[in-house]
């Protein structure tokens, strides 16, 4: 994976970006990513990236040009039975409906572009798309164009490869467009990546047995209207080999996701600067270090609204939100709002809970700002729940001498005390380096 290092580095920055004037705690656990680095020279300068704070220089220009140049595109028809091989650098053009057909991507050192304008690929046991080998993989829709590409039955693996998803990508890959794509699944994932999956357009509509997009390494969204039902997660970016990497971040776009587990879930940093979410799972967000900047966000889930737990040893276990406009329902049962293993830090926004329990947190709990509403009731109070469901019965107005602005209940031999929490004290946040 290229850049796993200066990833890490850049989420720090935009973190004290979004949240200026604010103290953090320490969010990475190695000190070697304060230290100022150098991104890799590109050659190329259609898909170049420059080091920066700003979280719009998250995304190359070629990543955010949602129109392909067609000067010299090769155009490509598919036909039944008939796999097509993509080895040297340039545009390729696929149009028609066929099915048992694999576009494969072979050329480690090439930036290809697949440009689906009108087609239809139906498959039994394999990836409509296998990026094998490339340097970055773009896959572009035309405008007004309705695509398809569906994998009906078990995946047949690839050697030691286990292909799991109808668009699947052994290095980064980029989907943009002002097209619509369909990806139908029955027994795996809509799009896997092993290093980077990028959305900066387009419209999806994704029906996954398994997760709806999945990254080891980071899945950055700048835009884009998603419809995605799934039996596992939405959107997850996880790395079983490495505990450091598995970031999200999304800038913007429209999200209607229902999930049968998580809607959206990282292994370490999920942030989110923009977008409009309707999600309905199990659990609503997932993370260890959880960052709400911005966005209109409905969740209902039937665990955990959002929560913040220990999936990486990297970083700070922490939910800090300081915009946006948050709706969270509960359903019945040991449920929480927003639940942290570590800290909850509100400093910003309009958060409308529904819940028994609306917050469970084990570290510090702080409201420094914002609108705060439980129970169709506004308050100043963090309501820690505490071992998870040991107050479930209580309405908020019976917890009010539990709890108070800036402070954290803390458990002891004689029941629910509450302590101090050191002011002005922050989590740390989540963001994205540029790839």
């Amino acid at each position: 994976m290229k850049y796993n290092y200066l990833k890490r580095k850049v989420i720090v920055a935009v973190a004290v970006i979004a949240v200026a004037g604010f103290t953090f705690t320490g969010c990475k656990t190695d000190s070697s990513d304060t230290q100022t680095t150098q991104t890799e020279s590109q050659t190329d300068t259609e898909d170049t990236t420059t080091e920066s704070e700003d979280s719009s220089e998250m995304f190359s220009d070629r990543d955010l040009e949602q129109e392909a140049d067609l000067t010299d595109a090769q155009y490509i028809t598919v036909s039944d039975g008939e796999d097509i091989t993509l080895s040297e650098e340039g545009v390729y053009v696929l149009s028609g409906t066929a099915t048992d057909v694999t576009v494969y991507v072979e050329n480690e050192e090439a930036k290809i572009q697949i440009v689906l304008d009108g087609v239809s690929i139906t498959n039994s046991d394999s990836p409509a798309i296998y990026v094998k080998a490339a340097d970055k993989v773009f896959i572009t829709t035309t405008e007004g164009s309705e695509n398809t590409l569906e994998v009906t039955g078990e995946y047949t693996a690839d050697g030691d490869t286990n292909l799991d998803a109808v668009i699947f990508s052994k290095d980064d890959i980029t989907l943009n467009g002002l097209g619509t794509l369909t990806l139908i699944t029955s027994q795996g994932n809509g799009i896997s990546g092993k290093d980077d999956v990028v959305i900066t357009g387009g419209t999806y509509v994704i029906e996954a047995g398994k997760h709806g997009i999945e990254a080891k390494d980071l899945v950055a969204i700048n835009d884009g209207t998603f419809t995605i039902t799934s039996t596992k997660d939405g959107i997850q970016a996880n790395n079983d080999e490495d505990d450091t990497v598995g970031a999200i971040y999304i800038a913007g776009g429209d999200y209607t996701i229902n999930a049968g587990d998580d809607g959206i879930r990282a292994t370490t940093t999920l942030t989110i600067d923009g977008g409009t979410f309707d999600i309905s799972a199990v659990e609503g967000l997932e993370a260890t270090n959880i960052t709400i900047n911005d966005g209109t966000i409905d969740i209902y889930a039937t665990d955990d609204g959002i929560n913040t737990t220990s999936k990486s040893t990297a970083y700070d276990v922490v939910t800090t939100i300081n915009g946006g406009d948050i709706n969270i329902e509960m359903g019945q049962g040991d449920t929480d709002a927003i639940d942290s293993n570590g800290d909850i830090y509100i400093n910003g926004g309009n958060i409308n809970i529904t819940a028994n329990s609306p917050f469970d947190y084990d570290g510090q709990g702080e409201l420094n700002g914002g609108t705060l509403t439980v129970n169709g009731q506004q308050t100043t109070e963090l309501q820690n729940q505490m071992m998870g469901g040991a107050m479930g019965n209580m309405a908020p107005g019976q917890m009010g001498d539990q709890s108070t602005t800036g402070t954290q209940s803390q458990m002891s031999g004689q029941g629910m005390m509450s302590g101090q929490a050191p002011s002005g004290g922050q989590g740390p946040m989540g963001g994205q380096g540029p790839f």
